[in-house]
């Protein structure tokens, strides 16, 4: 019933899927909990109630339903549902789902130990949960630990690395991924000073809106450089 619950769901029939998951709630789904909290909080079939969604993520989270522990997190992140905005328990959150493999938490792991976010600052650590978010397709985790390894934050400082994850992060559409990559190809850093590929670039990710790339094209076309 699960499959037909998420069917109805991906297919637009809220109704449906709103009515499959209370079913599958009343038998102790963990899976369906976390969907039914997620339409609670986005207002699918229902009014909002993040105090529901909460609710329901909350006993999810104790069947330990993987994405139960991300929307949770979420939500102490952003102080919604009626808990006070919490970032050490965001990020305690945040760090139950990524050990069981969801993605996007992994790079909010990520970025909190970066930023010392709730967590002590750790460089080397925010590069292991950019790296295993990189492994598995992210790209805004490429582009991250790009910039560590352009920076040498966390890892030893590598221009090749740097221009491969900026690469994987651009080639994915990623506008920061594009904006990165073109400034290495201005400067040459991990490649050939390439000015006409930065410019590309710059373009794409501006197209993307991208504001410093938006704000150079503006520059360069005001002083004639280039007609866009």
């Amino acid at each position: 019933m699960i499959k037909k619950a998420h069917q109805a769901y991906n297919s637009g029939d809220f109704l449906s899927a709103f009515e499959l998951y209370h079913e599958l709630v009343e038998q102790n789904s963990a899976e369906a909990m976390t969907s039914l909290g997620f339409m609670y909080q986005n207002a699918k079939a229902c009014e909002q109630n993040d105090a529901k969604a909460l609710e329901l993520y909350e006993k999810a989270s104790l069947l330990e339903h993987p994405l139960a522990f991300f929307n949770l997190a979420i939500l102490y992140m952003n102080g919604l549902g009626g808990v006070e905005h919490d970032q050490f328990k965001a990020h305690d959150l945040y760090m139950q789902a990524a050990v069981r493999e969801v993605v996007p938490a992994m790079y909010e792991v990520a970025l909190m130990l970066e930023r010392g976010l709730g967590c002590l600052q750790n460089f080397s650590e925010a590069a292991f949960w950019y790296e295993e978010g990189a492994k598995r397709g992210h790209l805004e985790s490429f582009n991250n630990l790009g910039v560590l390894y352009k920076d040498g934050h966390g890892v030893i400082q590598d221009e090749a690395k740097c221009f491969i994850c900026f690469s994987r992060a651009a080639d994915g559409g990623l506008a920061e991924g594009l904006y990165n990559l073109g400034q290495l190809h201005d400067q040459g850093i991990g490649c050939e000073i390439d000015h006409d590929k930065a410019l590309e670039l710059c373009r794409q990710a501006a197209f993307k809106g991208h504001e410093k790339a938006k704000e150079i094209i503006k520059n360069l076309q005001e002083d004639g450089q280039i007609v866009f």
